[in-house]
């Protein structure tokens, strides 16, 4: 599938890049919501830098993954289209860049944080370095699974206390899922916030990514 399959935006590195960093937005939003989240990630620019537009266009607006049927359990249908869309978009990028599964990091809010666990753990998915999943849920669908079994990539998991949108239990869920299966795990449950990302805890993720790929901090 063409890279362009998936309208994205891309952020150069430096020079030659030493890894691939890709992120998800949220329902109802577009490639420009967390493309400045990157230079945050990533200020010295070791790494090559892609946002993508989700591939659906659902009521109230914006760009979406997929239809939202329950919190938990994406709508079937959608959920597989976007994941065939995703898995051989996300494929072709790292293969046009010369990257491997091994140098890229998966990260997401929301919705796009349902979509980093589904690339990054998916059966028979190769396995990225990194996820970061900011206020999301590991997904249920029919005919979709997930592998939890080792090599893992390290995760990083943050969650608001108070999310009336998805709430924390999902994200304790992936915790316990994860911690069961031995991954090297970053958990943060921030007391006071609701839908929404922690910036406290954001700016301790450059150290996280310069760690999972070896780059310069």
């Amino acid at each position: 599938m063409p890279v362009d399959a998936l309208s994205h935006l891309t952020r150069a590195p430096a020079g030659q890049p030493e890894g691939l960093l890709v992120l998800f937005h949220g329902r109802g939003a577009d490639e420009r919501d967390l493309f400045p989240l990157l230079d945050v990630l990533d200020p010295d620019r070791h790494l090559l830098g892609i946002t993508p537009r989700g591939p659906l266009q659902l009521p109230p607006g914006g760009a979406h993954w997929y239809a939202v049927q329950e919190i938990g359990y994406p709508d079937p249908e959608t959920f597989t289209d976007t994941y065939a869309v995703a898995t051989s978009w996300l494929d072709d990028l790292a293969a046009d860049a010369g990257i491997p599964a091994e140098r890229t990091v998966l990260g997401g809010f929301s919705q796009g944080a349902v979509v980093t666990y589904a690339l990054g753990l998916g059966a028979d998915r190769p396995r990225p370095a990194g996820l970061i999943a900011l206020s999301g849920f590991m997904p249920t669908v029919p005919g979709f699974s997930l592998e939890l079994e080792p090599p893992l990539p390290r995760v990083v998991i943050g969650h608001g206390a108070l999310d009336p949108v998805i709430p924390v239990e999902w994200s304790r869920r992936a915790r316990e899922l994860l911690g069961d299966v031995g991954a090297d795990l970053t958990y943060r449950e921030t007391p006071e916030m609701a839908h929404s990302i922690d910036p406290a805890f954001f700016r301790q993720l450059p150290a996280w990514l310069a760690t999972t790929l070896d780059v310069g901090a």
